[in-house]
C-alpha cells in the first residue's frame, strides 16, 4: 500500500479565507469610495507640513487649515479667472480656422504624395487623391466620435463634482484632527502591531506630503517652460498648451508623453516645420526635468526607484484610470517603506 499524506485545514483556516476573500470582493465594490478616501489622505498628507509650519506660528490648526484652504481656492479662483477667458478665446478661435488648418495640411499630405508617387515604380500603385479622401473621412469621423465622447464625458460632470466635494471634506477633516488617521490606526491595528503600523504610517505620511508639494513645484516650473517656448516659436494656444503639461505632471514618465502630443497637433496644423521645433522643445524640456528638475525636487524625496514607478503607474492606471496614475507614485512609496522593513527585519535575523 503507498504511503498516503493526509492534510488536514482547519474550520479556523477556512473561515479565514473566505474572510479574506470577501473583504477583496468588497474593496472591490467599493472602490470609488476607496479612491476618494486616498485621495483625500494624501491631500491631507500634502498640506501637512504647511499647517504644521502655521501652528510653529501660534496657529491653532483648525484656522492654520483653514487658511491653507482658503489661499489654495483663492489661487486656483485666480488662475481660472486668468485662464478661462483666454481659454474661451482660443477655443473660439481653433473652431474657426480647423476647417481651413485641415484643408492646408490635406492639400501638403497630396502634394507630397504626389511627389512620391511620380518617382515611384509602376508596380506601385498609390493614389493620393484616394488617400486623402481617406484621410479626410478618418478625421471627420474621429471627429465625431471625440465630440460624441465629449457629450459622454459631460454628463458625468455632476458625478465628478460629488466626488470632488467629498473629497474637499474629507480631506479638511483629515488634515483638521491632528494625528486624527493615527487615532484610526489604532483603533483597528491589534495592539501587539500598534506601535509599527503607527510609525510606518507617520513616515509614509511624510514622503507622501513630500511627494505632492515636489509634484505641485513640478507642474508649475514645466509649465512657465513649456509656455515660454511655445510662445518664443509662436505655437498658438501656448496657454493651454502650458496648462496640459502642469496638470500632466501629475502623471510621471507618461505625464509629458501625453502633453506633447497636442502641442506638436496644434504646431503642426500651423506649419510643418514648426511641428518639428515644437517636438524639439517638449524634448528639451522633458530633459532638464528628467536630469534635472525631478531628481532635486521628486525622487530625493520619495526614493522611488523609476522601474518601481513605471509598474506602480501601470497598475494604477488599470485599476483606476487618470485618479489611480495619480495615486500611483505616493501608493508604492508607502509600500516601499513596510517592503524595506521587511528586508532589514529578514537581515537582522540572518546575522
Amino acid at each position: 500500500m503507498p504511503n498516503r499524506q493526509i492534510i488536514e485545514i482547519s474550520t479556523n483556516t477556512i473561515l479565514k479565507i473566505l474572510l479574506f476573500l470577501l473583504g477583496i470582493a468588497l474593496l472591490y465594490l467599493v472602490r470609488d469610495v476607496l479612491l476618494i478616501l486616498l485621495l483625500s489622505i494624501v491631500i491631507a498628507s500634502g498640506i501637512d507640513p504647511g499647517v504644521r509650519k502655521l501652528q510653529r506660528l501660534r496657529f491653532p490648526r483648525p484656522l492654520a487649515v483653514l487658511v491653507i484652504y482658503i489661499g489654495t481656492i483663492a489661487l486656483f479662483g485666480l488662475v481660472f479667472y486668468l485662464i478661462v477667458p483666454p481659454f474661451m478665446s482660443e477655443m473660439r478661435s481653433f473652431a474657426q480656422t480647423f476647417p481651413s488648418a485641415l484643408e492646408k495640411t490635406t492639400a501638403y499630405f497630396q502634394a507630397q504624395l504626389s511627389i512620391f508617387t511620380s518617382s515611384a515604380p509602376e508596380y506601385v500603385s498609390i493614389s493620393a487623391d484616394s488617400l486623402t479622401s481617406r484621410l479626410e473621412t478618418f478625421v471627420n469621423n474621429n471627429l465625431v466620435s471625440f465630440f460624441s465622447a465629449g457629450s459622454a464625458v459631460g454628463s458625468s460632470v455632476f458625478g465628478g463634482m460629488v466626488s470632488f466635494v467629498f473629497v474637499v471634506v474629507l480631506s479638511f477633516y483629515f488634515a483638521v484632527q491632528e494625528n486624527g488617521i493615527a487615532h484610526f490606526l489604532r483603533i483597528i491595528t491589534p495592539q501587539e502591531h500598534e506601535a509599527y503600523v503607527i510609525d510606518l504610517w507617520t513616515r509614509s505620511q511624510h514622503k507622501i506630503g513630500k511627494w505632492l508639494q515636489g509634484q505641485m513645484w513640478l507642474g508649475l516650473l514645466v509649465g512657465i517652460l513649456v509656455y515660454a517656448g511655445l510662445t518664443l516659436l509662436g505655437v498658438k494656444y501656448a496657454l493651454i498648451l502650458a496648462l496640459l503639461s502642469a496638470i500632466f505632471e501629475l502623471i510621471p514618465i507618461f505625464g509629458p508623453i501625453l502633453a506633447a502630443i497636442p502641442g506638436v497637433l496644434f504646431a503642426f496644423i500651423q506649419a510643418p516645420v514648426l511641428a518639428l521645433w515644437a517636438a524639439l522643445l517638449y524634448v528639451i524640456v522633458q530633459q532638464m526635468e528628467n536630469h534635472l528638475i525631478y531628481p532635486l525636487v521628486v525622487r530625493k524625496a520619495i526614493g522611488v526607484p523609476p522601474l518601481l514607478v513605471i509598474i506602480a503607474l501601470l497598475v494604477g492606471g488599470k485599476l483606476a484610470g487618470f485618479i489611480g496614475f495619480v495615486l500611483a507614485v505616493p501608493i508604492a512609496a508607502a509600500v516601499l517603506e513596510y517592503v524595506n522593513d521587511i528586508a532589514k527585519e529578514k537581515h537582522i535575523f540572518e546575522e
